[in-house]
């Protein structure tokens, strides 16, 4: 799984977005390290529906329509939130070992 693909379902995992939201929700929660383009999110985004990890959406009922095009919403599917919850579980695993290599791990300094 690339970083992209990882942050897209990770931004999805709090509900369903449309495009944009997904890019700021990727920019705040990697603390602006990750900020796709729009070509290279929605590739992602179409790679990730072809794969069955997102789903479209409907729109939730609390969003004011939008005034020009009619926003397409994403969200998580059971195959992505299982992807994303591995990912996420590999990854945990991968710092842990960095951690004891470098000596950082906890109780360690």
């Amino acid at each position: 799984m690339s970083v992209l693909e990882y942050h897209v379902l990770l931004a999805l995992a709090g509900g369903p977005l449309y495009g944009y939201a997904i890019q700021d929700a990727i920019a705040a929660e990697s603390y602006g390290t990750q900020t796709p383009r729009a070509g290279s999110l929605y590739r992602v985004l179409a790679r990730l529906l072809a794969d069955g990890l997102v789903k479209e959406a409907d729109m939730p009922r609390e969003t004011p329509a939008h005034p020009g095009h009619e926003r397409r919403y994403y969200a998580l599917s059971g195959a992505g939130r299982k992807a994303l919850l591995a990912e996420a579980q590999r990854l945990k695993r991968t710092a842990s070992v960095a951690e004891r290599r470098l000596g950082t791990a906890q109780g360690r300094s």
